[in-house]
C-alpha cells in the first residue's frame, strides 16, 4: 500500500483508532459466498413456510432433510440477524375439574410399550380465550406417532365437547377392539355418557393418577405446542375463525409437516408410513401393545395371549 501523502498505513490506522488488520480485511472486503446466501435464503424459505414455528434445532433438522448440513451455532446466528427466531410469547396454563365422585380409573398408560397405531390415544381440554369469549377444544391424540387424531372446538364444557373429539377419531381411524385410551380426572372423561363411548368402540379408560399431571405429559405438551405455536401467534376474529386456524394447523401443519423430537424429527405423518411397513399382520390395524408388570418379571401382549388360549382350546 503506498504512502497517502506523508503518511502510512501505520500511522494512518494510529490517528483513526483501528487496527491494521482491520483496515486490510475492509481493504479486501468481498460480496457475500454464494454459499452463504443460499444457506440464508433456505432459511428464510422455511421460516416462511412454518410461519415462524420452528426454533434453531428443528430448523437445522429441516435444513438438514433438504441438503444442507450446518452447524446450530450458525443457523441460529442467521435466524437471530434476520428477526426468524420462533414466536413464544405467553406461560401455559392448565385447569382440570377432578373434584367429583365418578368412577376413576386404573393407569394402564403407565404400563405399556407401544408398539404401532392405535394401541394407545391420550386425551385433554384446554380454554382458548378470544377478544369477547372463552371457547373450549378438545383433542385425542394417538401416542405412537403424536398424531392429533380427533378434535371438536365448542362454547361449552360439558361432555359432549369430549365425546365429539372421540367420535371425530373414530371415524378418521376405525381402530380395532382393545384400544387403551387414557385421561385425565376430569369430569368430561369420567362420566358416564363418556365411559358409554368408550364401551360402545371397545376401548379400555385408562386415568392419571392423583396429583400426577405429567401422568398424561404427551397430550398436556402438545397443547403447550398449540398455544406457543398458533394461539398466541394469532389474534382471532370470533369461533369460526380460530376453527379455520385449527383446521389449518393440525390437518395441514402439524399431523403433516411439523418436525417431532420424539419421532427423530420426522412429522406423525412421516412416521406412521415409515412404520406401516414394518406390521407384520396386515389384516391386523396394528400390532399388539405390551403390558409390562416389572414386578412380577413378565410382559403380556394381550393378542398373543388370546391366541395362545385359543390354540390350547382348539388342541383339547
Amino acid at each position: 500500500m503506498p504512502p497517502q501523502g506523508k503518511l502510512s498505513v501505520e500511522r494512518m490506522c494510529e490517528l483513526a483508532n483501528v487496527s491494521r488488520a482491520g483496515f486490510y480485511r475492509a481493504l479486501a472486503e468481498k460480496a457475500p459466498r454464494a454459499e452463504e446466501t443460499e444457506l440464508r435464503s433456505m432459511v428464510q424459505q422455511i421460516a416462511l413456510e412454518h410461519r415462524r414455528r420452528l426454533g434453531s434445532p428443528r430448523m437445522r433438522r429441516e435444513l438438514k432433510r433438504r441438503g444442507f448440513i450446518v452447524n446450530h451455532k450458525r443457523v441460529e446466528r442467521i435466524m437471530r440477524q434476520d428477526d426468524l427466531l420462533a414466536i413464544r410469547w405467553r406461560k401455559f396454563v392448565a385447569t382440570t375439574e377432578s373434584q367429583h365422585d365418578l368412577t376413576v380409573y386404573f393407569n394402564l398408560a403407565s404400563r405399556m410399550q407401544v408398539t404401532g397405531i392405535n394401541q394407545l390415544w391420550v386425551a385433554d381440554i384446554t380454554y382458548i380465550r378470544l377478544r369477547q369469549e372463552f371457547v373450549y377444544l378438545a383433542v385425542v391424540l394417538d401416542v405412537f406417532s403424536r398424531r392429533i387424531v380427533g378434535w371438536a372446538l365448542e362454547r361449552t364444557l360439558q361432555a359432549r365437547l369430549a365425546i365429539a373429539a372421540l367420535e371425530g377419531a373414530v371415524r378418521n381411524r376405525k381402530p380395532g377392539a382393545g384400544l387403551v385410551h387414557h385421561s385425565d380426572r376430569g369430569i368430561q372423561y369420567a362420566c358416564s355418557e363418556y365411559a358409554d363411548a368408550l364401551t360402545h368402540h371397545g376401548m379400555l379408560p385408562s386415568m392419571s393418577r392423583a396429583r400426577c399431571p405429567w401422568d398424561n405429559a404427551i397430550c398436556e405438551s402438545w397443547i403447550k405446542t398449540l398455544k406457543q405455536e398458533e394461539i398466541y401467534a394469532n389474534d382471532y376474529t370470533d369461533m369460526e375463525d380460530l376453527r379455520k386456524h385449527l383446521d389449518e394447523f393440525i390437518e395441514n401443519y402439524y399431523n403433516r409437516l411439523r418436525l417431532h423430537s420424539a419421532l427423530g424429527y420426522q412429522s406423525p405423518e412421516e412416521f406412521e408410513k415409515a412404520a406401516s411397513g414394518q406390521i407384520a399382520t396386515p389384516k391386523l390395524d396394528v400390532r399388539a401393545a405390551v403390558l409390562s408388570f416389572p414386578r412380577h418379571g413378565r410382559s403380556i401382549n394381550p393378542i398373543w395371549e388370546n391366541q395362545k388360549k385359543g390354540s390350547r382350546s382348539g388342541a383339547k
